[in-house]
């Protein structure tokens, strides 16, 4: 049995036991993940196709890893304006190992991640728990600095040298 899913944009024919890899999508390895846009589904019969999805049909997978795609880089030249800029760029992307293709309206088993996931939601503090102290855990994520431009650097780098006083120049004897 085949099926064509709609995920990220694009559209994937599957089969039960086949890798893809897809747009970025949440969770962790091991995690289960369900696909309910499903255009097409075919097997021994006839292939039922839908309007734009087939009504009751799921595909369940499970999330192998999250990785980075291959690197594409992105050249723009302007000819005779001794212009070029030369970029790469790679995309996240997660593997996922189809497991079923459910009809008829059958929902797939959602397993439950080996690990919990960090909320980043915090409820303000009232009452008791606003007057304890605050623990380990309770820390907000720390954010990293915005990356400096070379030009920034540049300019840091020119204050930060120490300016020199100009030597007085030896008086000549006219002897």
């Amino acid at each position: 049995m085949y099926a064509v899913i709609k995920t990220g944009g694009k559209q994937y024919k599957v089969a039960a036991g086949t890798l893809i890899a897809v747009e970025k999508l949440a969770g962790q390895a091991g995690d289960a993940v369900a696909f309910d846009q499903v255009l097409l589904v075919g097997g021994d019969k006839e292939p039922s196709i839908g309007d734009p999805l087939v009504a009751g049909a799921a595909v369940a997978g499970e999330i192998v890893e999250q990785q980075r795609g291959d690197k594409i880089l992105v050249f723009k030249k302007r000819r005779r304006q001794n212009s070029k800029r030369s970029r790469g760029h790679r995309q996240l992307e997660t593997l996922v190992r189809i497991t079923e293709i459910l009809t008829d309206g059958k929902k797939p088993a959602v397993a439950k991640s080996k690990a919990k996931p960090a909320s980043k939601e915090v409820a303000p503090a009232t009452g008791a728990a606003a007057t304890a102290p605050a623990t380990e855990g309770d820390a907000p994520e720390a954010k990293k600095a915005p990356r400096k431009k070379a030009a920034d650097i540049a300019s840091e780098e020119t204050k930060a040298k120490p300016t020199r006083k100009p030597r007085a120049k030896a008086a000549k004897n006219d002897d």
